[in-house]
């Protein structure tokens, strides 16, 4: 055979080999990568929630009489003391001793309730007192630098909760006040036998929330006839997991969403109530449950639009670090041999396997305080094949 023959067949084998190892050759695996990312972290408790007023007030009947029309329907302003509604009293022919034994018997009660809420009002002030006693020796002790600011933000937040209790129960006796004169007015009326139109007012100033009774009718004693409130004392109410409402303190930064304006608002737990209940979630299972209580602090003007059993979402802020190296939950997973997390990193064209300590986890990413630093690529949804070394490409977007 000639030389150049067998050149020509030597050139032929070693590219038909190059081919075949190219062919056969392990192509490299196609993954979705994302940056190792430093910032703010928070650690939330995520539940949809409702709105609903601090406080609302029901004008009933003071006695039994006849109706006229009311005028105010659903949303309409009302001021303090304004007439809410007008009754004509109808007595009786005869009017028997336990009907006069209930109104005097009410117009007790409402005294009572009148000395029990200035009671509560004085409670209040010593509560507001001590409070900002403790919130200036805070103060003092924080400027000497012996005590932490968690302490002085906590006691001034305690001064500012107080003061709201001693506004609420300014406000109840107020009404206690309102529900005596009432009832005194009542007994007066019957004793005299009738008397002339008698004038419903309104407690506090506010918007009319129901209109219970609109139409002209005879109504009897103690006949709800519409219901009232303040809409800028608006409040969350969130039905919390006990497990996870164990974590929270009030006082604790709450954010609420999904509200239907623009952006989020912002609030504090205000109280975690006691007792807890027993729920069923919509998969029929029995979930212990407790209510969370969530004051607002954005602007009224931000809100104004929010009403009474709104829907909303809050997420319950139980953990916050300004400076956290975060990577996204879909690229940490539980090492093989059960001793911690790991993520896979790409170095050079290869999956690396690398150990992390994940401190703690929010709804979308990890907070890692050991093993990766800012600007390293992760590699996010590892497919099955994917292992330590293995060649891998990161996807391209579309």
């Amino acid at each position: 055979m000639k030389r150049s023959n067998i050149l020509l067949v030597a050139a032929g084998v070693a590219a038909a080999l190059l081919v075949l190892s190219w062919a056969f050759a392990p192509r490299a695996l196609e993954v979705e990568t994302a940056v190792v990312t430093e910032g703010p972290f928070e650690a939330t408790v995520d539940e949809d929630a409702r709105t609903r007023l601090r406080d609302r007030y029901v004008v009933s009947a003071p006695l039994a009489g006849r109706l006229d029309r009311i005028v105010l329907r659903e949303g309409d302003a009302v001021a303090e003391g304004a007439v809410v509604a007008t009754l004509t009293p109808v007595m009786s022919p005869l009017l028997d001793e336990r009907s006069l034994r209930e109104l005097r018997a009410r117009l007790e009660a409402s005294q009572a309730g009148v000395e029990r809420a200035t009671a509560r009002v004085g409670g209040a002030k010593v509560t507001v007192l001590q409070a900002r006693n403790e919130a200036r020796r805070s103060e003092e002790l924080a400027r000497q630098g012996f005590v932490a600011p968690t302490k002085l933000e906590a006691d001034q937040l305690a001064v500012l909760a107080a003061q709201k209790d001693q506004d609420a129960a300014l406000a109840e006796r107020h009404v206690a006040v309102h529900d005596a004169e009432q009832a005194r007015a009542a007994l007066g009326a019957v004793q005299r036998g009738g008397g002339p139109a008698f004038v419903l007012r309104a407690p506090v100033a506010g918007r009319v929330l129901r209109v219970l009774q609109a139409s002209e009718a005879s109504v009897p004693l103690g006949a709800a006839l519409l219901e009232l409130g303040d809409v800028a004392r608006m409040e969350v109410v969130a039905e919390l997991l006990t497990t996870e409402a164990v974590r929270l303190q009030p006082g604790q930064p709450v954010h609420v969403e999904r509200w239907g304006g623009p952006g989020e608002l912002q609030g504090r737990v205000r109280m975690v109530e006691p007792g807890g209940f027993t729920k069923v979630s919509a998969l029929g299972v029995e979930e212990q449950r407790v209510r969370v209580l969530i004051d607002l602090t954005s602007p009224v003007e931000q809100w104004h639009s929010l009403g009474d059993g709104y829907r909303v979402g809050v997420r319950v802020v139980v953990l916050a670090q300004p400076h956290a190296v975060q990577v996204p939950l879909a690229a940490v997973f539980p090492r093989t041999d059960a001793s911690g997390m790991a993520v896979f990193v790409l170095d050079g064209g290869r999956a690396r396997l690398q150990p992390v300590d994940v401190a703690a986890r929010s709804a979308t990413h990890a907070w890692v305080r050991k093993g990766l630093a800012a600007g390293a690529q992760v590699i996010v949804y590892p497919p099955a094949a994917t292992a330590d070394g293995v060649r891998v490409r990161a996807r391209v977007s579309q």
